[in-house]
């Protein structure tokens, strides 16, 4: 089996979800005794690809930023290049533009949001909002596969690799994006971050705020906010998560001050830890946290602050 894998750049840099991307498939490519090849674009090294097990990365240079119409035209290309009968991208906003596209355009199967290294032909997923797993399978010769960011994570197994210049004439775009918001206040863009302090509101009001940015700031992690509170302006939309906002899947996420309806949990449940502050013990959040601290947040947040500044101290 032969797989490519798009590698998306983003302002320069690969983010983590392309990262992620390339070391699911170079270790399903290993698993099967097949190879894997990469296919990025625009001015970046893209030789670093080779660290997560990718045996060859084909670079259309002159490409910068690419809508899906693009994408799905060099991928394709790509994969004829490189003889792949699979191709993954990440299950983000742009995979999942370019995916179905590239789908239909290449008589493929599709499986969207995997979890895990398929088995055969089988791919496992999450669904039901991640109620519940699904084992797809993919019977079609051809298939396209998108990765769920934070499930397989990023894995650093190679060194650099040779880059082989690739030109491939791709449609003008159709659609230009002005702007893209999906850092918090910390600089730190939700669908990358490990670490997550989101509230809702139990705040009271956006004056307050300065205790949750305090406490991320010194965790090292993103602000989010639930849609009642973005909706009545306290903070912006891009900090949104939930079902209806940016899904996300960090390592800790933190939720102060938010009930936890069942739109909130649809975006936040594939958190490795979930830590719920609430003053209500009856709060349907906490039976989806792992650690659930019943209390005032206007108490409980100072001591976390206070606690996380005794631990950096040691540092």
């Amino acid at each position: 089996m032969n797989i490519l894998v798009f590698a998306e750049n983003q302002n320069g840099k690969f983010p983590k979800s392309a990262l992620e991307a390339v070391s699911f498939a170079a270790a399903w490519a290993k698993s099967v005794g097949g190879s894997c090849t990469a296919i990025t674009h625009g001015q970046i090294d893209a030789s670093v690809l080779g660290n997560y097990g990718c045996n060859r990365v084909l670079h259309l240079a002159s490409l910068a930023a690419a809508d899906g119409e693009q994408i799905t035209a060099l991928v394709i290309a790509a994969a004829e290049k490189s003889a792949a009968n699979t191709i993954v991208l990440s299950h983000d906003t742009t995979g999942k533009s370019a995916a179905p596209r590239i789908a239909v355009r290449w008589n493929a199967g599709i499986v969207s949001g995997a979890t895990a290294i398929p088995h055969g032909t089988t791919v496992k997923k999450n669904v039901f909002s991640g109620k519940a797993i699904a084992h797809v399978n993919i019977t079609s010769e051809k298939q396209v596969v998108t990765v769920l960011p934070n499930a397989y994570g990023v894995h650093a197994t190679g060194a650099p690799c040779a880059v082989e210049a690739f030109e491939v004439s791709v449609p003008a775009a159709r659609v230009v994006v002005k702007e893209v918001k999906l850092e918090s206040a910390e600089g730190i863009p939700l669908p990358e971050a490990d670490k997550v302090v989101s509230a809702g509101r139990g705040m009271k009001g956006p004056e307050n705020w300065g205790i949750i940015e305090e406490l991320a700031k010194e965790l090292g992690a993103a602000t989010a906010c639930s849609r009642p509170v973005s909706d009545i302006g306290w903070r912006p939309h891009h900090e949104h998560v939930g079902q209806t906002g940016i899904a996300i899947r960090p390592n800790l996420y933190i939720a102060v001050g938010i009930s936890g309806a069942i739109q909130h949990l649809a975006g936040v449940n594939g958190s490795q830890v979930i830590v719920v502050i609430n003053k209500d013990p009856e709060a349907p959040f906490f039976k989806a946290a792992d650690y659930g601290i019943v209390g005032d947040a206007f108490e409980v947040v100072p001591q976390l602050i206070a606690a996380a500044k005794a631990f950096n101290a040691t540092k």
